[in-house]
């Protein structure tokens, strides 16, 4: 086969960072329509991306946050995107770089990319989704934060492993409210 000379790897991968940061762009201008809302997860230990400490001990490699009901001063760049969230009722900003996403969903019209992540250490490869922040109103009436914290309220199923401290795959199907 012969080497791809024009990086048709990278002009896809560029392509997709694309949807994204205008996906966030609209969300940011005019707020989320309907019943969209985003899932995204990214690397905590990318070099560009600024997180507090506190989140960054509890998530040292990856990170998946929910934009949906409460997010605030939402911001786009070139390079990536601002975001002011909420956790255990504390402001906190997150700066995340495009070339941090891991992956990006709006699950209210089954909608998904995945992006390929060069860092300079591989070593960082993992096979388990962190935790999942969820952003809606649960959050603000002291409901679970993270999947870990969904998960040891639900007795049967998956999140049940999980909090048990079984399987270390959580579907994020297991907390749609719709089900």
């Amino acid at each position: 086969m012969t080497e791809d000379l024009l990086g048709y790897n990278e002009m896809v991968e560029t392509a997709m960072r694309t949807v994204v940061r205008e996906a966030l762009e609209r969300a940011g201008d005019d707020g989320l329509p309907g019943e969209h809302h985003f899932y995204i997860t990214f690397r905590t230990d990318h070099p560009d991306t600024s997180i507090p400490d506190r989140l960054k001990e509890r998530y040292p490699e990856e990170m998946t946050i929910v934009l949906q009901h409460q997010y605030w001063n939402l911001e786009t760049s070139d390079v990536g995107f601002n975001v002011d969230l909420s956790f255990n009722h504390k402001m906190e900003t997150l700066r995340i770089p495009y070339d941090a996403l891991i992956t990006f969903a709006d699950p209210s019209v089954n909608f998904g990319l995945q992006f390929h992540v060069d860092i300079d250490d591989d070593s960082w490869a993992s096979e388990e989704l962190e935790a999942a922040v969820e952003l809606d109103a649960d959050i603000e009436s002291g409901g679970p934060t993270t999947v870990e914290e969904l998960a040891a309220e639900t007795s049967e199923g998956e999140a049940g492993d999980k909090a048990k401290g079984g399987d270390n795959v959580v579907t994020l199907d297991s907390f749609r409210k719709d089900k």
